[in-house]
Formats: structure tokens, sequence, C-alpha cells
């Protein structure tokens, strides 16, 4: 599956709309973006099953600030329109293969319960 680009206008429903959302945050001139994006793609065409998505952070700043981007690349996870993951930084295959199954495995509806209470 090809990525998709977000901004203000589809970030919402793109989260809202999806199980499994993972959104990359780079920019054009940010080195380490440009060594993660490849294996961002090559991780999208393994896992149709999972929405990946991009943001430019030079294009969308209203975005980028409104979610405290300062750092990039960032990675976020959403689990049924609810963040789970957050990290600034370039991840190898592995670990993103790993964060992925830990995404689709997260039993969502216990951590809403535990936060509930909390």
């Amino acid at each position: 599956m090809a990525t998709t680009a977000l901004n203000k206008d589809n970030f919402a429903s793109t989260i809202e709309g999806n199980d499994v959302v993972l959104i990359d945050f780079w920019a054009e001139w940010c080195g380490p973006c440009k060594r993660f994006s490849p294996i961002y793609e090559e991780a999208s065409t393994r896992n149709e099953d999972v929405m990946f998505a991009k943001v430019d952070t030079e294009e969308n700043q209203d975005l980028s600030a409104a979610l405290e981007i300062q750092s990039i690349p960032t990675i976020m996870g959403f689990r049924s329109g609810n963040l789970v993951f957050r990290q600034s930084g370039l991840l190898n295959g592995k670990q993103l293969d790993d964060l992925i199954t830990q995404i689709k495995e997260l039993d969502i509806d216990a951590l809403l319960k535990e936060q509930a209470e909390a």
C-alpha cells in the first residue's frame, strides 16, 4: 500500500477512519528522514491492513506545531483513533516491523479501560 499525504484537512478523518495508522513526520532537507523513507515505504507493502501516512512538516507547519513535533523524523502510531506510540528518531526495518506488530496486537479496549480508571 502506498503512503498517504496528510494535512490539516484529512488528518482527523484518516486517524478515525482506520484501525491502525502510522504517520511519518518528515521534511525534504532532513537526512535521517531520507534514510527512513525507503524503510517506511517497504513496510507499507508488507502491511496492507495498516494505513501508512506522511506529514511534510514544512508544508504543514500548523499541524506539526499543534502535534508538538520538535524533531524529525517522528513516528506516531494510532490504534482505533487513539495515539498509542510516539517517537522521534530513525527506526530500522526490524524496529518498525516490531512496532507494527505491537500496535496490531494491542488490546485497545483494555488500554482505554485502564486509562479511564486512572
